[in-house]
């Protein structure tokens, strides 16, 4: 069903085009869409790239680069994320329609085939992407319980379970995405909260070592597949993959006020995200781990307090990313009641309850975060973001380009399908090395 998109108002102003948005159609959806401001969708992106993933940055793309690798890498990415992201958010309201799924996108630009093809590439993204947010609040779990208990009996998939078990309680309680108003802003505080703690402790502790090594270790073959995996890590740091269901929760002009939000978390809302980055292996070095608060020493209630926060995060967090999955199931089912609603929250009991058991199962047996972070971004970060999203650009706007810009757009396409074939390859290598290393729910 299609509905046609009223008059809006925008920053308390009337549209002075009067029909301007009256004939752009939106599909149906039981979620709340036009209603946020840019400034929300830019924390909520914010949110996403100063996750608790952050944490793990340090080891997981800086060891494997070095300094000139990471900060060249970094900046690369953060300018190639922006451009990419800013394709998708230009084509929301293509032939007249807002777009306000990415397979419904694809759809409209290739056909139906695509649509599918899309759809499961993304969901594929959304759910390794919620697996590694469990892993990371069970290993904060974990990391705050080892602080204060001596004898150590409660192992990782313990806190897996536990973790699961919060996010289906917010997740049952909190409808939609537009409904994340006031966590947005308990997410911004409790990541600065880890961010801070954890910079300043490992500022801390490089001021008081001795010098460390910076140098990639390993045989050839072994940095060849690293340095591909942490690339793969640097563009999943920065992406979402669902630009067009976040643009959808945005008042008209949605695609000016998605430029905002993007233009927000590609310069303010990434400054938090590079100084962990860079603090973290300036501290540590070639030692620095996936999860820089293990590295960090300081007083145990600050230590439990960064750990405590960045398990919070990471709640509120795997919201964001799975609310792609909870509007298809709310809309197949037609569930637009109220949060405390009985039919509504049944449903999301069982839907999203069901959803969140099969991911933390998932996370427990499978613990391995800088896997999931490398095949993440290797299967579906790229093509979602880089390939998809340079192609449908220029397939739509191909009349209106010039032979410069159309052939910028191919090189972008070929160079990220070879970078995403180089990807799977290193992510695949380093998930069997990781298996004759961990066994199925294993305590890491």
């Amino acid at each position: 069903m299609i509905k046609r998109e009223p008059n809006m108002i925008a920053d308390n102003k009337l549209d002075v085009e009067g029909d301007r948005f009256s004939t752009v159609e939106i599909p149906e959806t039981a979620h709340q869409i036009s209603s946020d401001s840019w400034f929300q969708a830019g924390v909520v992106l914010t949110s996403g790239v100063n996750s608790v993933f952050v944490l793990g940055y340090s080891g997981t793309i800086m060891v494997h680069l070095g300094w000139i690798g990471g900060v060249v890498g970094l900046v690369l990415a953060t300018a190639i994320s922006l451009y990419a992201n800013m394709l998708v958010a230009k084509l929301h309201e293509f032939r007249g329609k807002r777009h306000i799924r990415y397979r419904d996108l694809a759809a409209e630009i290739y056909g139906r085939k695509a649509y599918y093809l899309t759809w499961a590439l993304q969901y594929i993204n959304l759910f390794m992407i919620n697996i590694g947010f469990l892993i990371l609040g069970a290993s904060s779990l974990k990391a705050c319980y080892v602080l204060f208990v001596e004898e150590v009996t409660m192992k990782l998939p313990y806190f897996t379970a536990i973790a699961g078990f919060v996010c289906i309680l917010f997740a049952i309680s909190t409808p939609n995405l537009s409904s994340l108003r006031v966590w947005l802003a308990c997410s911004t505080i409790l990541s600065l909260i880890y961010i801070v703690v954890a910079s300043v402790l490992a500022a801390k502790d490089g001021m008081n070592a001795p010098p460390r090594d910076y140098s990639i270790h390993g045989t050839t073959a072994g940095k060849i597949f690293s340095i591909i995996g942490a690339s793969s890590n640097l563009m999943f740091a920065f992406n979402t993959g669902m630009v067009p269901e976040i643009q959808a929760t945005l008042r008209q002009p949605a695609v000016e006020n998605m430029l905002k939000a993007l233009y927000f978390q590609f310069t303010i809302g990434v400054v938090p995200m590079y100084a962990i980055i860079f603090i973290g292996y300036w501290a540590y070095g070639a030692s620095a781990s996936t999860y820089l608060l293990s590295n960090v020493s300081g007083p145990v209630w600050v230590k439990a307090a960064a750990n405590i926060s960045a398990f919070l995060q990471s709640v509120i967090a795997l919201h964001i990313f799975a609310s792609p999955a909870y509007e298809y199931m709310d809309t197949k089912f037609k569930i637009t009641g109220g949060a405390f609603e009985l039919k509504s929250l049944t449903f999301r009991i069982v839907a999203r309850g069901g959803y969140l058991v099969i991911s933390s199962t998932v996370s427990a047996l499978l613990p391995f975060l800088g896997d999931f972070e490398s095949l993440t971004g290797a299967l579906s970060t790229f093509p979602l973001t880089f390939i998809l999203a340079s192609h449908m650009y220029l397939v739509a706007k191909k009349s209106s380009l010039s032979s410069l810009q159309q052939s910028w757009l191919w090189l972008n396409v070929v160079f990220f399908s070879c970078m995403s074939i180089a990807a799977t390859v290193a992510a695949i290598r380093l998930i069997v090395v990781d298996s004759k290393k961990y066994h199925v729910f294993a305590d890491v």
